[in-house]
C-alpha cells in the first residue's frame, strides 16, 4: 500500500522525470496509486505524491472510469476562468479557492504506451490542472497570493503540532 507523502517532501517541489519503459510495474503503481486515491477519499493523484518522481498521474471522478495520463503535456487552455475552492491529499484539511482556466486540451499517453488528446472543462479540467502542476513541483498553494500562501502555511504547520 502506498502512502501519500505530506507537504515538505522534497519530492513534491521536483520536476518529475517521463516514462519510457510500459512495463507491469507501471501498471501494478498505477492499481496502487489508484487504491490510494481512494482510501483517502480523493479525485486526483500525482506519482510524485507517493514519493515517484516520474509523469504520471490519475483521475477518478464519481461514476466515471478512472482517468490515466502518462507523459502528459497541457497543449491548449481557455482565456476563460473559473473559482472553485481546491484541496490536496497532500495537505489534508487545508482548502483555498484557487482561480485556473476553465477548459484545457492535454495530449498523454495511456498505460500502453499509446498517444490520445482529451478536451475537458469544468471540473475534469481543474482536476487535471491540479495533477499535472505535481509534475513541475508546483503546489496548489502557490497559485493563491504570498500573504494567503504563509498563513495557509502557518495554519498547516499548527494543525500538524496539534
Amino acid at each position: 500500500m502506498l502512502d501519500i507523502v505530506k507537504y515538505g517532501e522534497p519530492v513534491l517541489i521536483q520536476k518529475a522525470q517521463e516514462f519510457k519503459v510500459f512495463d507491469q510495474n507501471l501498471e501494478k503503481l498505477v492499481v496502487d496509486m489508484h487504491d490510494a486515491m481512494k482510501r483517502d477519499h480523493g479525485i486526483g493523484l500525482a506519482a510524485p505524491q507517493v514519493s515517484v518522481s516520474k509523469r504520471l498521474f490519475i483521475v477518478g471522478l464519481d461514476d466515471e472510469p478512472l482517468r490515466v495520463f502518462i507523459n502528459p503535456r497541457i497543449v491548449a487552455s481557455s482565456e476563460e476562468t473559473s473559482e472553485y475552492e481546491e484541496g490536496c491529499l497532500s495537505f489534508p484539511g487545508l482548502y483555498f479557492t484557487v482561480v485556473r482556466p476553465f477548459a484545457v486540451d492535454i495530449e498523454a499517453v495511456d498505460i500502453h504506451g499509446k498517444p490520445f488528446r482529451l478536451s475537458a472543462d469544468g471540473l475534469l479540467a481543474r482536476v487535471i490542472q491540479h495533477e499535472y502542476d505535481h509534475l513541475d513541483g508546483v503546489l496548489f498553494i502557490d497559485r493563491v497570493s504570498p500573504a494567503k500562501r504563509r498563513r495557509a502555511l502557518a495554519h498547516y504547520s499548527r494543525m500538524l503540532n496539534m
